[in-house]
């Protein structure tokens, strides 16, 4: 049996250590399709709550419980920081994309999120692309990420490297008081959808990069555009590499201890999620005197742009949104100054901040 207010209530919350309850978690399942999904919505305090939907092959019903209770949580933290009026969810569809996904499939989750009456705005994640949403929309009204062709924003990782981009800036600002890389050695890890993005970015600032992905094709993309940026063999040598910045781009954990007690960079700032492997690494990088950039604060870029279709996408105007990582990231930096706490730390402070004093506005009754 699944116990899913023990999770629930189980898994920490990022500044406090204790979750609150997560608001609803719907279980999904259409036996002929083949459709076995889990809705997870953490809070709706700022608005319905958005979120990607992962299609992944998890090993028990209890592991992708597990994931997406965490998944939408962070998602309601990125949401407020992002200034977004939304609130945080998530979604997993239990199986293997590349054997499983089919229209039917998706068509019955999609009237699955029509049920919930706009509870949950859904987008693409790991297992699902522009495309599927297409599909899903076709069930429902409340779907984002949708392709160009149909109104959509496309590809996300536009702006998810261009808000990356925006939070090393103030990360520089912060510890060398210039916002800009020029001059600086930059590592990248990870040089797929994101990665090569903010490698364009960092070029044109003026930045030294450094590179390394287990995608030998991923490495020889950027080579056959830049040739001048410098690939190490694996993330072992990039984390030991004379570097100033350490942007992790690829997959989650990249932080652990060993990492932490062998770098060499001032500055971590990256598009990973995730990026601390447990609770308490932030402390070790603020001893060592490393700044980090809070992973979720830095890479909301791409659900800025998912977010915007809900107006009606505009690039120009998420662009302008997408900008404002900028000046968040500072504030996060003084407020862990000012508090003598992690910026991971004050990031949670902010976010739980801002869903309390607005929140709190819903209570206000505005008649029938």
């Amino acid at each position: 049996m699944t116990d899913v207010f023990g999770l629930s209530h189980k898994d920490p919350s990022p500044a406090s250590g204790q979750a609150p309850r997560h608001e609803q978690v719907v279980f999904c399942s259409d036996d002929r399709s083949g459709l076995h999904a889990i809705i997870a919505i953490y809070s709706t305090a700022l608005g319905p709550g958005l979120g990607g939907t992962r299609f992944y092959p998890y090993e028990s019903e209890q592991a992708a419980l597990a994931d997406v209770l965490n998944l939408s949580r962070a998602m309601a933290y990125k949401n407020a920081l992002a200034g977004l009026d939304l609130g945080g969810a998530k979604a997993v569809i239990i199986g293997d994309p590349a054997r499983d996904k089919s229209e039917q499939l998706l068509r019955a989750y999609g009237r699955f999120i029509q049920s919930l009456g706009g509870r949950y705005y859904t987008a693409c994640d790991v297992g699902t692309y522009s495309e599927d949403m297409d599909i899903v929309a076709r069930e429902s009204g409340f779907v984002t990420g949708r392709t160009v062709a149909h109104g959509g924003a496309g590809d996300s990782s536009i702006l998810t490297a261009y808000g990356v981009f925006q939070g090393m800036r103030a990360a520089a600002q912060y510890v060398y008081g210039a916002s800009t890389l020029r001059g600086r050695r930059v590592g990248v890890e990870g040089v797929g959808k994101v990665g090569h993005r903010l490698v364009e970015h960092l070029l044109e600032d003026g930045a030294e990069v450094v590179v390394c992905d287990v995608s030998e094709h991923a490495v020889e993309r950027v080579l056959a555009r830049h040739p001048q940026v410098e690939v190490v063999a694996d993330a072992a040598a990039m984390r030991l590499a004379d570097i100033d910045v350490y942007s992790p781009c690829a997959l989650g954990a990249a932080l652990d201890d060993d990492t932490v007690a062998g770098l060499r960079a001032k500055i971590v700032c990256g598009g990973a999620n995730n990026q601390l492997a447990h609770p308490g690494v932030e402390k070790q990088l603020a001893e060592r005197g490393v700044l980090y950039a809070p992973d979720y604060v830095v890479n909301s870029g791409g659900v800025i742009q998912v977010a915007d279709e809900i107006e009606g996408f505009n690039m120009d105007r998420a662009r302008v949104k997408a900008t404002q990582i900028f000046d968040t990231t500072l504030k996060i930096f003084s407020i862990a100054e000012e508090e003598g706490v992690p910026p991971a730390a004050a990031a949670d402070r902010l976010a739980e901040r801002r869903m309390s004093e607005v929140g709190r506005l819903r209570g206000i009754w505005l008649g029938r």
